[in-house]
């Protein structure tokens, strides 16, 4: 079996980080929402609501790094990955019911325009354009964490936000286009809607025990395959918690040209060298060893 190893600097790091960067977003969150009811703005009021799904994901990464040296018990064998993925799938229909509404909005806007207060609007997008600058250059430095590149890309994408309720505030004020409002406040939800099916998508991935997207099982095999040592493998599994760490099962069949201690040893090496995965739980068996019926043996 072999074991990952926790880096608590690195998740002190990040929790700081991510705490930083959700603190202002929450605050801003809130002003935005007030911002948009004030204004009537509906590009302020949809990108209150990315801005909400930011919160939601910022607290999420935020638990994970905090949870990442938290040790399994009795309870939880497999510790408590699996918490933040039921509440990315819980984040990702609530992304939908948001889009929806905001489509439905906007359609009504367009039908029937709504005097915004365009002035109010400007400074409150003004506003959130500086608060996602200054969260993007907070998780900057820490991108190489998985939880933390994904908290990076909310922002990136509020940021974007911010922007499309800028033009459209210069839209209105410059040429009076009353549909530059909800059409900005359309493609915001495009964006909330594009998130929320990659977030559902991706946590049903993880839940029904999908192979790791980043992770190529063939070429896992093979390698697996070409071990010294190894005549076949079969039974090979991988699998994630919580989306990122990959964790791995599988059979050898040995063909004792070299110790079964020493194909162990290099097939977890070459696993941990070539694709990242410390978590590997591998069973030798000899060439004629009893295999269950319905057993794919994969040979040189």
């Amino acid at each position: 079996m072999g074991h990952g190893h926790t880096h608590p600097e690195d998740s002190h790091a990040a929790s700081v980080r991510l705490a930083w960067v959700l603190a202002l977003t929450a605050v801003y969150m809130v002003a935005e929402l007030v911002g948009g009811l004030l204004s009537h703005s509906l590009a302020l009021l949809a990108d209150a609501g990315h801005m909400l799904t930011d919160v939601l994901a910022l607290a999420l990464a935020l638990a994970a790094a905090r949870w990442a040296t938290r040790p399994p018990d009795h309870g939880r064998t497999y510790g408590y990955q699996r918490a933040e993925i039921l509440a990315a799938l819980i984040n990702g229909v609530g992304l939908a019911v948001l889009c929806t509404f905001l489509l439905v909005e906007a359609i009504e806007r367009l039908r029937r325009p709504v005097a915004v207060d365009v002035p109010l609007m400007a400074g409150v997008a003004a506003g959130g354009l500086l608060v996602n600058v200054a969260g993007s250059v907070l998780l900057h430095g820490g991108r190489r964490r998985l939880n933390v590149r994904a908290a990076y890309l909310h922002v990136m994408g509020d940021l974007l936000g911010s922007v499309g309720a800028l033009l459209a505030a210069g839209a209105l004020a410059a040429f009076g286009w009353s549909w530059a409002d909800p059409v900005a406040g359309v493609l915001i939800a495009g964006i909330l809607a594009f998130s929320s099916v990659r977030l559902v998508l991706e946590s049903v991935h993880v839940l029904m025990e999908g192979t790791p997207t980043h992770l190529d099982l063939g070429a896992v095999a093979r390698c697996l395959r070409e071990t010294a040592g190894v005549a076949g493998v079969h039974d090979l599994h991988v699998w994630s918690l919580g989306g990122r760490t990959p964790l791995l099962t599988a059979h050898l069949v040995l063909d004792y040209t070299v110790p079964p201690a020493q194909v162990l040893r290099g097939a977890l090496r070459a696993l941990r060298e070539g694709f990242s995965i410390e978590h590997a739980t591998l069973q030798i068996e000899p060439a004629d060893f009893n295999i269950l019926e319905g057993s794919s043996v994969v040979r040189r």
